[in-house]
């Protein structure tokens, strides 16, 4: 049975508790009720947006006194009275610093009456909108917001993004609202204009501190304003877990015009592709219906000649069982550029999770990889004819089986009958490293039977060795999944 490639929508955004927005306030009047500290550090961040606040506090702070002295942009003026209704006209925003809930409604109620969105701060009831913790490298300025659930949290998130964002990228980010206009007046069509913020960011991101200069922009231009064909990237999505991209990878899924991605890529991964690629299952799983080979080659070929930067999204690592060397030689004869992003393999992926090391000293010498079907291209979907099965049966190896779908059976009895040891340790992994992620731990003499009996609707890894004695002896002994070995 075949499939034919099937677009794949983007998913609905989910639920927000607020919708981070960004005024633009620059020579706008603002207007600030309160004089004290903390109604002097949103004068302040509003200054600092280029806003001309006018504060209206009958006995303002010294903070604020020294605030209207020394703004950081727009102008502080303090007015020594308490506010009244006819002083929202024109404003932009509307902040206070209220006594009490009764003050507070008065405040929002004149506010909201001249239409201007308002915040009282520390009683959200009475608020339109809400400051979030900020991380300042403008014109890159980012909001955090927990929407008032812990004000602490946002903050330590503040932190870390802080520690994460070079103090340089403020030049850079000042830079690319300089270069735009330059940009967009050479008319180039859209992966010319791709191409030239790609390449802007990673030279940002590799020299975070250097400031920029014309050079850089005109090096940056000469790629950008050149002719571009298309291309293909087979990228390793990893076994399930979004968090095991590369960072290459998340790079490669931003920049891509069009997704063709398999059944077994675990769908959070496509969250990290931008909302306008399109995005393309063409599904290839074993013993079910599949994409032939030759119509994904066909597909991602005339896509890459119409000049689209395609990604080939696999599970795992694209080189491990993912028929790279037939999508790349496609391209090849095509005249393609091809390039390959590695990933996670599923049997890393799972023996990270088991906490066992597949080539745990003094138990495996090496290990091995198999495939437990020879599905496609006319081949019989059965096991593989040419499988060493003396090598299966080294006591030695741990033995990876990807794939083993109907075949575990018959390959566990001609294993055992050239030699393994029927009480050999096994473990099956199903959609290893997700969330859902289950493990059966057996003999591999029994691994057929309970595998059977727990009819696995995702993928399925079965590894086979002495590393995993101690996991198998400890699920024989109840320990649930070995949780508090993977803890």
């Amino acid at each position: 049975m075949t499939r034919t490639p099937a677009e794949i929508r983007s998913t609905r955004i989910g639920a927000l508790a607020r919708l981070p927005a960004f005024f633009a306030l620059d020579d706008k009047r603002a207007v600030v009720a309160g004089g004290s500290p903390a109604a002097t550090w949103k004068a302040e961040l509003l200054s600092a947006a280029g806003a001309r606040v006018e504060v209206f506090a009958a006995a303002p702070g010294e903070e604020m006194l020294a605030l209207a002295t020394a703004p950081p942009r727009g102008a502080v003026i303090v007015h020594e009275r308490a506010w009244h209704a006819g002083d929202f006209s024109g404003a932009a925003i509307a902040v206070a610093d209220c006594a009490d809930d009764n003050e507070a409604g008065a405040f929002a109620t004149a506010a909201r009456a001249a239409g201007v969105p308002v915040n009282v701060i520390d009683r959200p009831t009475f608020c339109d909108f809400s400051f979030g913790a900020i991380v300042n490298r403008s014109p890159l300025v980012i909001g955090i917001s927990t929407d008032g659930a812990s004000p602490v949290f946002g903050q330590a998130i503040r932190a870390k993004i802080e520690a994460l964002i070079p103090k340089g990228f403020a030049r850079w980010a000042d830079a690319a609202r300089a270069w735009r206009p330059r940009v967009q007046a050479l008319a180039l069509p859209f992966r010319g204009r791709r191409n030239f913020w790609e390449r802007f960011t990673e030279r940002a991101v590799a020299a975070p501190n250097a400031a920029p200069t014309d050079a850089d922009l005109d090096a940056l231009l000469a790629p950008a304003t050149a002719q571009h064909a298309g291309s293909v990237i087979l990228v390793g999505a990893g076994p399930g877990d979004p968090e095991l991209l590369t960072l290459r990878a998340v790079r490669a899924l931003q920049s891509a015009d069009v997704i063709l991605f398999d059944d077994l890529v675990a769908p959070d991964i496509l969250d990290f592709a931008r909302r306008e690629a399109k995005k393309m299952l063409v599904g290839k799983t074993g013993h079910a219906p599949s994409c032939k080979q030759d119509d994904i080659n066909a597909l991602m070929i005339s896509l890459a000649k119409a000049g689209r930067r395609v990604v080939r999204l696999k599970g795992g690592d694209p080189m491990i069982f993912g028929r790279a060397d037939e999508e790349i030689a496609a391209c090849r004869t095509a005249g393609i550029t091809v390039e390959v992003v590695p990933g996670i393999t599923t049997a890393q992926g799972a023996a990270s999770r088991l906490l066992v090391s597949l080539t745990r000293r003094g138990q495996a010498r090496r290990v091995q990889y198999l495939t437990g079907h020879a599905a496609g291209n006319g081949r019989d979907g059965k096991l593989p004819a040419d499988i060493d099965w003396a090598s299966v049966a080294d006591p030695a190896v741990t033995t990876v089986v990807y794939m083993p779908g109907k075949t575990l059976p018959e390959l566990v009895a001609n294993a055992v009958q050239a030699g393994l040891d029927p009480a050999t340790p096994a473990v099956a992994v199903e959609r290893a490293t997700r969330a859902d992620e289950r493990v059966i731990a057996a003999t591999i003499a029994e691994l057929p039977a309970r595998l059977a009996a727990e009819a696995p609707s995702g993928p399925v890894v079965v590894m086979i060795g002495r590393a995993f004695a101690d996991y198998v002896e400890a699920a024989a002994r109840g320990e649930p999944e070995n949780r508090q070995r993977r803890a």
